[in-house]
């Protein structure tokens, strides 16, 4: 009995994890498990990619930065001193290693089992305090090689596509010294790509925050803030600069979706006022978040970009130690805003001028899901296949049951053969297996469907459909240049020339000043 015991100890995580069914095992293995990854959305660091980072051991590559894995360990009852404190990295592993085992059916018990597995190769035993020194000992043997640096993460798991998470002020350095030496003929080919992420541009509500920011824009921009024009003008500056650097995604978060009426006096009123340090009423941070969300949209759309809103987590909960730690490290939750009308008028303000780009809403609160479903519907217009997309399962729902939900969701008021798939949206180079496994779970999710006879028990017709979602869909959807057929070989330049080189990105063609539409009214 507990010889059996341990054998299923040691096989946890197999090659048929997640997989209950010969249908299910044949998509998988079949079509899916050996399949590029486009990660479209992470928050990796760009410098690490760039000089080809290296890791000391196993706590900077998997712990640091972590806040999944800190609520967890809060939760059980691990002080602060070993999360984000000045424990030594040693200490904070072990605290981790414990920690584990009290982390049944929580999907941090699968994801460190299948991190460890991949690209580890440590399945033998279960991470908890007694085989911690033993994994932790495998694991940084194999991180002192130069296979498990960065690069070399990523090369094992044929990522061909990253792009990360940046601010609009950001110098993109990395991205163009990346690109450049990519240019030059390096041997890693996956292509770093930055994303728009403009937030705190429309902080109003945080003058604290919002006034810095605009300051630092005028510096980058070279133009001189004034006046809302002006602004506009700095931030299209920057959105061509991101362009000419290989961007080809926004990305915003937010807590609701913002759909107030507004006129051109308005805007200019509420950036006067929040640049004299005072704080704008409800009323008008709603109208300059709704203004300047429609403008950055019409931005992506005249370049051609995929636009992404997250939408509906509460930030920073506990202000206690968001004063002591800073945001993200774990004190943000699942809100339940209402905001099908808004993001209705949103849409349909743009898409009225033909302006609408190709968009993925992600919602965080699961009773979303019928809502941003059928929302995506309102807007196909057939220009593009699948361009409305209901993304992924994310943040607190990236795990099978989130997963499961959101698939069923689109299946069931949309076109789940069209869906781009899976991301990461992490900040750990170990967090690929996330693409694992959603691949398992929608292969599981299918071949239940097939022995039920829900779908035709056709292993290479459903196969097609995998391979769509868990790459096809995403090679032909985003604009990056990838080649649909897996097999095939793939550009690594990004960018234009000029950026490729090295070389400065040129000014735009025209410097006057972007005018304020006199009014706009959402309906």
């Amino acid at each position: 009995m507990g010889k059996n015991k341990h054998k299923q100890r040691e096989t946890f995580i197999n090659e048929d994890f997640l997989l209950p069914n010969k249908q299910a095992r044949k998509l998988y293995h079949r079509f899916a498990a050996d399949l590029p990854i486009v990660d479209y959305h992470c928050h990796l660091s760009p410098e690490e990619v760039a000089v080809d980072k290296r890791y000391a051991n196993l706590t900077k590559i998997w712990l640091d930065g972590d806040h999944y894995k800190w609520r967890a360990m809060r939760a059980n009852g691990v002080s602060e001193r070993l999360c984000t404190g000045d424990a030594d990295d040693r200490e904070k592993f072990q605290a981790w290693a414990e920690t584990v085992p009290k982390c049944l059916r929580n999907p941090l018990y699968h994801w460190t089992h299948l991190e460890l597995n991949r690209p580890f190769g440590i399945s033998d035993r279960l991470l908890d305090g007694s085989t911690a020194q033993g994994i932790w000992d495998d694991a940084n043997a194999q991180l002192a090689q130069p296979a498990f640096s960065a690069r070399g993460i990523m090369q094992k798991w044929d990522v061909r596509v990253v792009c990360t998470t940046d601010d609009p002020i950001d110098s993109l350095e990395h991205h163009r010294a990346l690109a450049a030496e990519q240019a030059a003929g390096s041997a890693f080919t996956c292509q770093m790509r930055p994303t728009w992420r403009p937030d705190k541009g429309m902080a109003v509500d945080m003058p604290d925050v919002f006034n810095p920011w605009v300051n630092r824009l005028g510096e980058v921009s070279g133009v001189y803030i004034t006046d809302v024009d002006s602004f506009l003008e700095a931030t299209r500056r920057r959105h061509e600069f991101f362009h000419d650097s290989g961007c080809r995604l926004s990305d915003h978060g937010l807590e609701t979706v913002y759909a107030s009426d507004y006129g051109a006096h308005d805007i200019e009123a509420i950036f006067a006022k929040v640049r004299n340090g005072q704080r704008p009423s409800a009323e008008e941070d709603a109208q300059f978040k709704s203004f300047m969300l429609v403008e950055w949209a019409k931005m992506d759309h005249a370049k051609g970009w995929v636009q992404q809103f997250h939408i509906g987590p509460i930030r920073n909960n506990n202000s206690r130690l968001f004063a002591t730690l800073g945001a993200d490290k774990g004190f943000d939750s699942i809100g339940d805003a209402s905001y099908a009308k808004p993001l209705s008028r949103f849409l349909d303000t743009l898409d009225r001028s033909d302006q609408l780009a190709r968009t993925i809403l992600y919602n965080i609160n699961p009773k979303e899901n019928a809502v941003l479903g059928t929302m995506i519907g309102n807007f196909q217009d057939g220009s593009v296949a699948g361009k409305m997309q209901f993304g992924s399962g994310w943040w607190f729902l990236d795990q099978k049951d989130g997963m499961q939900q959101q698939l069923n969701a689109l299946s069931n008021l949309g076109l789940l053969s069209r869906f781009v798939g899976m991301l990461t949206d992490s900040r750990s180079f170990l967090s690929y297996v996330r693409h694992e496994y959603f691949r398992r779970t929608l292969c599981a999710l299918l071949g239940r469907d097939m022995a039920d006879g829900v779908l035709p028990d056709d292993v290479d017709m459903i196969g097609e459909l995998v391979m769509d979602v868990c790459y096809r869909n995403a090679a032909n959807y985003f604009p990056f240049g990838l080649n649909a057929d897996p097999k095939q070989p793939q550009c690594a330049v990004v960018g234009a020339t000029a950026i490729a080189a090295g070389k400065p990105a040129a000014k735009p063609k025209s410097a006057a000043k972007a005018k304020v539409t006199r009014a706009a009214r959402i309906c």
